[in-house]
């Protein structure tokens, strides 16, 4: 398995080596499995085209400096980040190599494809990829849809955050309104935008709350297309304007003696590229709190 130590231990020898042809121009060179097409993407060597990675770790003292310390320490990537894009090489092989496929440096260029599968399995994050040869530079190997997903990844979208007449741990009565409310933030209600990029390509994601679902514990759904209307003391028994409910019953009919309360939200997410593509995702997030509600106690 090629790792990253390995990776940076090869390109210190390659940066050493004053001739850079002698590296590039090796018929078959074994740099720990990374050989013939597949290129270490930081090093920029590759040999006969037609092969693959040998998977073999071959190549004595890779992974180590001269001092006898891994190479490569203090990487602030995570161990399986795989960045996935097509990008010109650089630097460029030199005139002698393979990876040419008979052009010259100037016809065209040598490009490396990360989003291409190894084989080589975890470690390598996305040093690895398949190098070719084209007159112009490739379209970009990630979907437009696969980015717009990590932008909405980075979002940290969450369910409501529930406001609710009767408070949490309060008491409310049969028969008096409900309020049903949400706090509006870029995590809850929106809008919240993102962005990724791969390829050449960035696609920018806004994501919004487009409704609430309620599920109040007594077999009554309510839903709301609005972020709700937060209580205040001034409403007295006004029922809430735009999502709400009254409860028949007290919650001591049920097993628990509380009314369980979930509120989904669905986000709406609209996307763009810069390639002109656009298209929407749908998110589904949840939370939930238990009220109780009692009778009306009448004083004789």
């Amino acid at each position: 398995m090629l790792t990253r130590k390995a990776l940076a231990a090869l390109a210190a020898v390659s940066l050493l080596g004053s001739a850079p042809a002698a590296v590039a121009d090796e018929p078959d060179i074994d740099v720990g499995g990374c050989s013939t097409e597949w290129i270490c993407a930081e090093v920029g060597t590759g040999g006969k085209p037609g092969g693959r990675p040998s998977g073999s770790g071959g190549g004595s003292g890779a992974g180590s400096s001269a001092g006898g310390k891994p190479s490569g320490a203090g990487s602030s990537k995570p161990p399986n980040f795989m960045p996935c894009e097509i990008r010109k090489l650089d630097p460029q092989p030199g005139p002698g190599s393979d990876l040419w496929e008979g052009h010259k440096p100037g016809d065209g260029a040598i490009y490396v494809n990360t989003c291409a599968s190894s084989g080589m399995g975890e470690g390598t994050d996305g040093a690895v990829g398949l190098a070719f040869w084209a007159a112009d530079q490739p379209p970009p190997g990630v979907p437009p849809e696969v980015l717009a997903q990590r932008a909405v990844d980075q979002m940290l979208l969450k369910g409501p955050a529930i406001g609710i007449t009767p408070k949490p741990g309060g008491r409310g009565v049969v028969g008096m309104p409900v309020y049903l409310w949400t706090e509006k933030g870029p995590e809850t209600y929106g809008p919240n935008t993102a962005s990724a990029s791969a390829g050449g390509i960035t696609v920018t994601a806004t994501a919004k709350v487009s409704r609430i679902v309620w599920q109040m514990g007594d077999g009554k759904t309510v839903t709301c297309t609005t972020a709700g209307t937060p209580y205040k003391a001034a409403y007295g028994k006004k029922p809430s304007p735009d999502c709400g409910h009254r409860y028949e019953a007290p919650s001591s009919t049920t097993g628990s003696g509380t009314y369980h309360v979930t509120a989904t939200s669905t986000w709406t997410i609209g996307w763009e590229a810069t390639s002109g593509q656009s298209g929407q995702l749908t998110e589904v997030r949840d939370s939930a709190v238990d009220i109780t509600v009692a009778e009306v106690q009448v004083l004789n």
